[in-house]
């Protein structure tokens, strides 16, 4: 849903600016529901205020609704098919790649630098090898975010500004030339 959405109201329509695209996924991940309702909610608002929001929610959940009606119908009926569980073997294939493309590009535009890298790494590795849930992962992940944009620039003040020689603006750290 997520590249489809991004190719709709980014590409296609203009609605949304690509940079802006990211920091909307992170919000309508961190909401409560389906990350691509959330999404397509906050685009409606975006464009059309509520009614636009309304909208969008009821564009995104009422034909997924009748089709799951009408597959629930159609899988009751036919469950014990060969043919049915090779198809469900196939979809969950697609599912898998659908869901790495969407990572691959939200990373394109998320990973800016060594530290978004790092956080990145450190939390698809404790998702995979430890049971950690999303959701305290969502809520750690926006509070660090909010602490690493907050203190960021007084820590690039205080610490990577330097004076013409190179040394720290301060005049702590000199380090004595061997010839002194």
């Amino acid at each position: 849903m997520i590249p489809m959405i991004e190719k709709e109201v980014v590409e296609r329509r203009g609605w949304i600016e690509a940079k802006e695209m990211p920091e909307m996924l992170a919000v309508a991940g961190s909401a409560p529901g389906a990350i691509g309702v959330n999404t397509s909610i906050m685009v409606g608002y975006r464009i059309a205020g509520v009614r636009g929001a309304l909208f969008a929610l009821l564009g995104m959940m009422l034909p997924t609704f009748l089709i799951a009606v009408l597959l629930t119908i159609l899988l009751l009926r036919f469950y014990d098919s060969s043919i049915v569980k090779a198809a469900f073997k196939g979809i969950a294939s697609a599912v898998v790649a659908m869901i790495l493309f969407a990572g691959y590009r939200m990373a394109k535009t998320s990973i800016v630098d060594l530290t978004t890298l790092l956080i990145a790494c450190f939390t698809v590795l404790l998702l995979l090898f430890f049971s950690v849930n999303p959701v305290w992962m969502i809520l750690v992940g926006g509070a660090a975010s909010f602490v690493y944009v907050t203190l960021k620039p007084f820590a690039v003040r205080k610490f990577m500004h330097k004076t013409k020689t190179g040394m720290p603006a301060s005049g702590k750290g000199k380090t004595r030339s061997r010839f002194s």
